[in-house]
């Protein structure tokens, strides 16, 4: 079955603009030109359905090109669903976070350069959630005890640029050691998905505690050795 450009807008229930953007996203293939009518086949529709679904599930279309390419396995649903879910359907925009946390707007966005809060979702689509919130809460009251904003500023864009690359290293060791081998057995059914979301989040809770712990023993051992070396 073929369809013309306005038939199957209305059959995947998207706009002719959307399955026009997609063409040019190269998320769905060119249509067969007969003179100056293009014919959609069978193929585009499904497609179309595809990027829908995942883009309800909250993927970019960044993420979802890696699908539809097959450079992401079917058992990676689950998985990148649990780390890209998040504010998106209940988030709140800078100005909203602004007006809850009564700090002005361009206050947040120099604290969001610097690291120190991390919206969620598309460039000009950035949420944040009530964790954003508590670290404002938190900034504020070192900057109440005394601390200059300038110079948390500096000391959080060092440790975000820290903790990003340790971050980095931590989900390689998990691609390498846990997701590719999972997959590379045949993994790639309802279970393999369960495995590899449950491996994630042990990873994602053991290794902030690990970080929670090793940063405060070492704030600390800093403590000490500034008295020390005070007396």
């Amino acid at each position: 079955m073929e369809y013309r450009i306005e038939d199957l807008a209305r059959a995947a229930g998207v706009a002719v603009d959307t399955i026009r953007f997609y063409q040019g996203q190269g998320l769905i293939e060119a249509p067969r030109r007969a003179g100056r009518v293009t014919w959609y086949q069978e193929l585009h529709l499904e497609r179309i359905r595809r990027i829908r679904e995942l883009q309800q599930r909250g993927f970019t279309l960044t993420v979802i090109r890696r699908f539809l390419q097959g450079e992401l396995e079917p058992s990676d649903e689950a998985l990148v669903e649990a780390v890209t879910a998040g504010p998106e359907q209940s988030g709140w925009t800078l100005d909203e976070l602004a007006q809850r946390s009564q700090v002005a707007a361009p206050i947040l966005r120099r604290l969001a350069q610097a690291g120190l809060l991390e919206p969620v979702g598309d460039r000009g689509q950035e949420l944040y959630s009530p964790g954003d919130l508590e670290a404002i809460e938190a900034g504020l009251k070192l900057v109440d005890a005394g601390i200059p904003l300038t110079d948390l500023l500096e000391l959080g864009a060092r440790h975000a640029t820290s903790v990003a690359e340790t971050a980095r290293t931590a989900v390689e060791l998990f691609d390498r050691h846990v997701r590719e081998p999972i997959q590379a057995s045949g993994g790639l059914d309802a279970d393999a998905q369960a495995e590899l979301l449950e491996s994630f989040e042990r990873l994602l809770q053991a290794s902030a505690t690990l970080v929670r712990h090793h940063f405060k023993r070492a704030l600390l051992r800093a403590a000490r050795e500034r008295i020390e070396r005070a007396e």
